[in-house]
């Protein structure tokens, strides 16, 4: 059997040379091989992994992929034997949200399938069986964007499983996984070997090393060492023994408080939740529920769980970042349930958060300047500045990088700066989201030793860890979210168990617009027909005629069963806006008979009259529009625009791109959105609020969300590329389609609606002309 991967004397360089991420690599993987890449954070680990994926081309040397000369030094990439190659090989990326392009868990497992021109009806069953593997069978028809990162990681190997791949290459994928799922997926690959699939995985946990044939080390782009994985699982970084096989963390919580003789009710709470409820908006299931709990002033609390179970909600709860919708919560003697500015001011001086990638909120030139930051929001002088910023630097070890630019810095360094950046701030309280997820021994172990030497000063840690044998080290306290046999939303009440919804966003039924009439009609006729309605919206001149349009407006609203409040979460923003632009005819249209005098203004009732025109005109247009996309999916907005285009490509117009791009940007979007606003809570923990204080100090704030913005959106889309490349898509290339589309009688309702809804708009008109 050819041996699917094969490298030699591979060389790659992210700047023309200067540096070398790989270098002099020569690799052979045999067929049916378990292959573990391990080494410190910028070792090379991700870029061989995308090289073997046949994600990126080398600068230098050979590459086989799949009995394929991909790529040579002399002849250079051959693009259509790697597009060939690639649709043998699998690839799961280390951050899973780059890898999911739609918002419906079945249809993105289907993606790829669908770029490999997989029969229709076989599709379905490749889904079915990948969900089946990864335990997610449940969520087929669930949004993917709103699920825990665990959650997602496992909705990502699934869509890479339903390609049937020969070859499987997974980025850390259980870095971010709780016991019980790190061991299911590791149970999974098991599975997928067995079978006959090879596997390449990078990791930098011991676990994943114990079934690997091979555990391939590199240092610095070169291959240093090669060993069998259960030798370096053993005697390289091994687990305490009784952690091993631990996978329930409720049981792990309430063994590790027995253990350590911890009093069920805390002695000097610096934190204390009392009767707390959360949940992200009106029809969903609390994430929060009836939660009431205390943390010792001093003390190291580990929080653990599943994924999924609210953990980070809690801690946003804890930093004033949400806002409860019952019961107190209390820091440090300051309430923060309903905290105005002056109060979340005090509170940013109190608790510092490192969030997950925290090294995602930098923006400085320099990592002084950028530590700097948060010194500079509490109003210390110059001097008292530069105080912190040393002091945070020497505690973190990072006081030679103090004239570094930040984004040339190595995935560690940048964490250590970052977290650097928050306990400058000096808070009293320090709350830490997963801070060593991705990061090699040494700076885990420098991370905990800061940690340690901070507690020694007397500041409270709150630890969010999915590394039990971290928390072992490090706690003082255990807690446990997500009890096994719990029920859902409900706290249990016994010592260090705290039990929340398994899912965040759970819909419910009676009102999801994704099983309602309007959702099931053909999204080529749904999109016609809508635009035929929104078109005309804007040649309504009469109150009959907006009547008329209003009245079907409220009817298809009525049959997505999207429901008024989310209807109006979805197009508030619009609806103000144009609210505030049809007024202003009040202002300037003076027809028909004054009604009011003010000032030099005079309000008539034509101004009236054509103000109401334009509000309801531009109501029609944004429900409506709301309407499609809360119905129809991003696959088959994706599918319907390139079916209405195809006649396009006699001019040789690239339909599909054109709707794929349309379809991406749907989904992405709002992923940029949470990315915003997660850099902006992380930089309001800092004091950097664009919603207070001097103009100075709002643009400064402002320069710190927008340059991280700026550059995870150029992340996301290279990312993306990527992502669209691992999963078989080729441009122009034939595609299948898992939900076939037909014409069938409910859309002729829709079609006959809407030439019913057309007459009567435009009848009376022509009967008066």
């Amino acid at each position: 059997m050819t041996d699917p991967i094969e490298l030699h004397g591979v060389r790659f360089s992210y700047d023309g040379g200067s540096t070398w991420a790989l270098d002099d690599v020569d690799l052979t993987i045999h067929a049916g091989e378990r292959v573990c890449l391990v080494g410190p954070n910028g070792s090379g680990k991700s870029t061989l992994s995308r090289v073997i994926a046949g994600l990126r081309a080398p600068d230098e040397g050979t590459v086989r992929l799949m009995g394929l000369d991909v790529f040579s030094t002399q002849h250079g990439a051959n693009a259509e034997l790697y597009a060939q190659a690639r649709r043998s090989i699998g690839a799961v990326f280390q951050n899973p949200e780059d890898q999911i392009v739609t918002t419906v868990v079945g249809d993105d497992v289907a993606f790829g399938p669908e770029n490999l021109n997989v029969p229709s009806e076989r599709i379905g069953e490749r889904v079915r069986e990948s969900l089946t593997s990864v335990a997610m069978d449940h969520c087929v028809d669930a949004d993917p964007t709103q699920m825990s990162g665990g959650e997602q990681q496992r909705i990502a190997i699934a869509g890479m499983l339903a390609m049937h791949s020969d070859v499987l290459v997974l980025d850390e994928p259980t870095a971010m996984l709780d016991p019980r799922s790190r061991q299911d997926v590791l149970d999974l690959l098991d599975r997928i070997q067995q079978a006959g699939t090879t596997v390449v995985i990078v990791t930098h946990l011991p676990d994943d090393l114990v079934h690997a044939d091979r555990v391939i080390q590199l240092d610095h782009g070169r291959i240093i060492g090669e060993h069998p994985g259960k030798q370096l699982a053993e005697h390289g970084h091994g687990e305490p023994a009784d952690l091993e096989q631990v996978t329930d963390v409720a049981t792990f919580a309430d063994a590790f408080n027995q253990r350590h003789g911890i009093a069920r009710a805390p002695h000097d709470p610096v934190v204390t939740f009392d009767h707390v409820s959360f949940r992200y908006s009106s029809e969903e299931a609390n994430v929060i529920d009836d939660l009431s709990l205390g943390i010792n002033r001093g003390s190291v609390t580990a929080i653990v769980g599943e994924n999924g179970a609210g953990k980070t909600t809690f801690v946003k709860l804890l930093c004033a970042l949400l806002r409860p919708h019952s019961g107190s919560i209390t820091v440090d003697g300051l309430d923060i349930t309903r905290a105005k500015r002056r109060q979340r001011k005090r509170l940013r001086s109190i608790v510092g958060l490192v969030m997950q990638r925290p090294e995602r909120q930098l923006f400085a030139d320099s990592v002084a300047e950028d530590v700097a930051f948060g010194p500079k929001n509490q109003g210390l002088d110059e001097a008292h500045v530069r105080e912190r910023v040393q002091w945070a630097l020497e505690i973190t070890g990072t006081q030679h990088l103090r004239e570094r630019n930040p984004f040339t810095l190595s995935g560690g360094q940048q964490r250590l700066v970052a977290i650097a950046g928050i306990i400058a701030c000096k808070p009293s309280v320090l709350v830490l989201d997963e801070p060593c997820a991705g990061l090699d021994d040494a700076a885990t172990a420098r991370i905990e030793r800061l940690l340690r030497d901070l507690n020694g000063q007397g500041v409270t840690i709150v630890l969010i860890s999915h590394d039990l044998s971290q928390v072992e080290r490090l706690a003082d306290r255990v807690i446990a979210f997500g009890a096994t046999g719990a029920p859902r939303g409900r706290n249990k009440r016994s010592e260090g168990i705290v039990s929340e919804s398994d899912a965040e966003h759970e819909p419910v039924s009676t009102t999801d617009p994704r099983h309602s009439w309007v959702s099931s009609l053909d999204p080529r006729v749904k999109i016609v027909c809508l635009l035929v309605i929104m078109c005309s919206a804007f040649a309504m001149s009469s109150w009959l005629q907006l009547a008329i349009g209003l009245a079907a407006t409220a009817a298809l609203t009525l049959a997505s069963r999207i429901g008024w409040r989310r209807l109006w979460l979805a197009t508030h923003g619009f609806i103000i806006m144009f609210t505030l632009m049809g007024a202003l005819n009040i202002a300037f249209v003076h027809t028909g008979e004054p009604l009011w005098h003010l000032g030099a203004f005079t309000i008539t009732t034509g101004g009236l009259s054509t103000a109401g025109i334009y509000i309801l005109r531009f109501l029609i247009v944004v429900v409506l529009g709301a309407l499609l996309l809360q119905t129809t999916t991003p696959t088959g907005l994706t599918n319907a625009f390139a079916s209405l285009l195809s006649p396009l490509r006699r001019l040789h117009w690239h339909t599909q791109e054109t709707a794929l791009v349309l379809s991406l940007a749907l989904r992405f979007l709002p992923t940029l959105g949470s990315e915003a606003l997660a850099i902006r809570d992380a930089q309001a923990a800092r004091g950097g609020s664009i919603e207070s204080g001097t103009p100075m100090k709002r643009a400064a704030a402002m320069c710190a969300i927008i340059i991280p913005m700026f550059a995870g959106a150029i992340r996301h889309a290279d990312n993306l590329s990527l992502a669209l490349q691992a999963r078989g898509y080729q441009s122009d290339a034939p595609r299948s389609q898992w939900h076939v589309m037909h014409v069938r009688r409910r859309d002729y309702v829709l079609i006959a609606f809407t030439v019913a809804t057309m007459l009567g708009i435009f009848l009376p008109t022509m009967f008066t002309m």
